[in-house]
């Protein structure tokens, strides 16, 4: 298929050159030259006359072949319209003319080049792709209103871009509307003029870019007055307490409030639950710490594999809980009250209410700033199952209440949460269920990363739903059960408790933003711009509350914009840079991953090289009996840029952050192999994948040629 449109592409081409060498020479000189046309007018002109529409005809279909081929000529050809058919008729066949023959070179650079560039430039596609699905008719508006820049670069810039075919032809019927009435009035003054430059006088020129900056001032305009108009019904305070207010003390609140304190802004921290929000509290750190103890237990289980003889282990599933809550504990003192009231942050405990973009109300305390940041992340997504209420459900909030060991466990979803808890239960002794309505879990991951997860959890005896549909709950004789839809009927899965991990819900209400109207997008998150600002300039949010990522990490990485744009508009802001964003499923084997996956580069239609080192030839790997996984790195044909990366092992989280960082700042594969490694470790994996592409990417050609060498050099 990919070959069948690569040779479309190429008799395009071949046709379009052709085509445009034959229109080129066999072009009238009199639409080309202006001394031509000076000459050949009253010829012309007597020939419109007696068959006008003919002779219309003839034009349009000319001027459309000249612009759409991209030809010099243009101009000339637009002051011929005046010359011949005068101003009205002159102007409505050019102004046609022009936009259409405009429209086809646009789409001819679409079909031609599209493609091509977006496969080599991905990340840069798809920033100016935004940037024109947000502001495009504006900018192409603006550059249709300045004749002096060549159109025929506009059509196949635009092109290349997302840019809506329809939107391009509308804009560009308006937009090149004044040049063409200019260019056509002045070919009906065709006696008068010498040279193309006479058109445009410099008063003219002026009135041109003044009219190409009406649009972008007019846009800043209407916003400035729509946010004047925002801010008209609150009462302003001439002076503020704080320079911001953080709503939340999870990750993103945390470190927005860390960076302003460091800079010596006044800000006050809100939080009405637990310092240290999910990751401390309910989520990461948790999990990690429950992780722990499920893979000790594993491995003293397997010990004979080690040539160590040993009991089977047994577990005390309330000492575990206990030691995850002790965890917590210890790492507490790295979020709480203290540490950042040291820092120079005022923290204060209890309900946030925003009563306006100025004011938050804490307990019967009104506080005043000039910024607000909204960092209140998530919760655990419940949907309404019937029969769910009369069973006994946990989330991954509330699953650490729980001290006594479930016997059969039910997990809903299979994605990095349901997981890894899991596989958690089932190593400390629970027996578990999980059921998935995709075809596999961690759908979202590389397909070779959730088979070989999938085949673990076989392995294990944690038993996988897949393509099943659950239809709802029911208790029979004291026994639950959960009722799913599948390909062979209905299934009923027995359990004692479920786990709902169904993803996680934005917190949106309960504390203003409604009532300020604050926008909420369809999936829930807080809508906001490129710089983090809400419909509000002087709203933020960060985190899981603005998605689209729900990362610890990731939330950091927002929050470090949210309070640098806070602090430091309408001098200096920066637009979020969401490029190279890891992530990690904690399951054993661990999933880690940055970029594009495989599937992903394929759907984007990008050519790519893959290279997969397994890790069973890892001499580490084979010491620690840890040889389950892989290493698997997506390069740009032809080049070491590396595009995406998924490994799959252990310590799979740890080696990813070499390609995070080659990624980040641009390093490829070369130096990766070029790099030592220690031996014997893990890492060694990342230098022994480069070779495995430096192997594939070889210059074949040229092997026979070096074998001729170095024969040459023995005799």
């Amino acid at each position: 298929m990919g070959e069948k449109i690569a040779g479309k592409k190429f008799a395009t081409l071949i046709g379009v050159f052709i085509l445009a060498l034959l229109v080129y020479l066999l072009l009238p000189a009199e639409y080309t030259s202006l001394e031509a046309l000076k000459s050949e007018r009253e010829s012309l002109q007597q020939f419109a006359t007696e068959n006008l529409l003919l002779a219309g005809g003839i034009y349009f279909a000319i001027y459309i072949l000249v612009t759409s081929l991209s030809l010099p000529g243009a101009a000339v050809l637009t002051l011929a319209g005046g010359a011949i058919f005068g101003l009205v008729y002159g102007t409505l066949i050019v102004s046609f003319a022009s936009t259409i023959g405009a429209t086809i070179a646009f789409l001819l650079s679409r079909f031609l080049f599209r493609d091509s560039v977006e496969s080599k430039f991905p990340s840069a596609i798809d920033k100016i792709d935004r940037g024109i699905k947000r502001e495009g008719a504006f900018y192409l508006f603006a550059l249709r209103l300045v004749p002096a820049f060549p159109f025929f670069l506009i059509n196949l810039v635009m092109g290349i871009t997302g840019f809506s075919t329809a939107t391009f032809f509308w804009v560009s019927q308006l937009g090149m509307l004044p040049g063409t009435v200019a260019y056509v009035y002045a070919g009906t003054q065709l006696a008068q003029l010498s040279a193309l430059d006479d058109i445009f006088s410099p008063g003219l020129v002026a009135a041109f870019l003044i009219l190409a900056a009406l649009p972008l001032v007019s846009k800043w305009a209407i916003n400035f007055f729509k946010v004047r108009k925002l801010y008209a019904r609150f009462n302003r305070p001439q002076n503020t307490e704080y320079n911001i207010i953080v709503i939340g003390a999870g990750s993103a609140g945390l470190v927005t409030a860390y960076i302003a304190a460091a800079v010596k802004a006044k800000v006050a921290l809100v939080e009405k639950h637990r310092m240290g929000g999910d990751c401390l509290n309910t989520g990461c750190v948790p999990s990690k710490a429950l992780i722990r103890s499920a893979k000790a237990i594993h491995e003293i289980k397997n010990a004979g594999a080690f040539g160590i003889e040993s009991s089977a282990g047994q577990v005390d599933f309330a000492q575990v809980m206990e030691r995850v809550q002790s965890i917590i504990q210890k790492i507490a003192p790295h979020d709480s009250v203290e540490r950042y009231t040291e820092l120079g942050v005022e923290c204060f405990s209890g309900e946030a209410q925003i009563l306006d973009p100025f004011r938050v109300k804490v307990g019967e305390q009104v506080l005043t700033t000039q910024n607000i940041v909204v960092a209140s992340g998530a919760h655990p997504f419940v949907p309404d199952y019937p029969g769910l209420e009369k069973v006994p459900f946990y989330t991954s909030d509330t699953i650490w209440q729980l001290r006594d060991q479930p016997k059969r466990m039910l997990v809903l979803g299979g994605g990095p949460i349901g997981s890894e808890l899991a596989q958690a239960f089932h190593r400390l002794g629970s027996e578990v269920s999980i059921i998935e309505r995709g075809s596999s879990i961690l759908h979202k991951e590389d397909a070779l990363a959730s088979q070989t997860v999938m085949d673990q959890f076989n392995k294990e005896g944690i038993a996988v739903y897949c393509n099943h549909e659950l239809v709802s709950f029911k208790t029979t004789n004291g026994e639950h059960f959960a009722l799913c839809n599948a390909a062979n009927g209905e299934v009923q899965i027995p359990f004692d408790i479920v786990l709902v991990a169904l993803g996680r819900k934005a917190n949106t209400s309960g504390f203003g933003l409604e009532e300020l109207g604050v926008v909420i997008e369809k999936n829930g998150t807080i809508g906001a711009d490129e710089f983090l600002r809400t419909n509000y300039p002087n709203l933020f949010v960060c985190g899981d509350v603005a998605g689209p990522l729900q990362f610890t990490h990731f939330g950091a990485h927002q929050a470090w914009y949210a309070a640098v744009n806070a602090l430091l508009q309408p001098f200096k802001k920066f637009r979020t840079d969401y490029r190279v964003i890891p992530r990690t499923t904690f399951t054993d084997p661990e999933v880690a991953q940055v970029g594009l996956t495989e599937e992903e580069a394929k759907k984007k239609k990008i050519h790519v090289t893959v290279s997969t080192y397994q890790l069973d030839d890892l001499d580490r790997a084979i010491t620690d009996g840890e040889t389950a996984g892989f290493v698997k790195v997506i390069t740009r044909t032809g080049s070491d840029e590396i595009l995406g990366v998924t490994i799959v092992g252990s310590h799979a989280s740890e080696l990813l952050a070499e390609y995070v960082l080659a990624m980040k700042h641009r390093i490829g594969l070369n130096k990766i192999l070029g790099t030592i490694h220690t031996y014997p470790t893990f890492s060694e994996a990342n230098k022994y994948v480069a070779g495995v592409w430096k192997r594939q990417t070889k210059p074949e050609w040229a092997l026979p040629y070096l074998e001729r060498f170095h024969r040459w050099r023995r005799s």
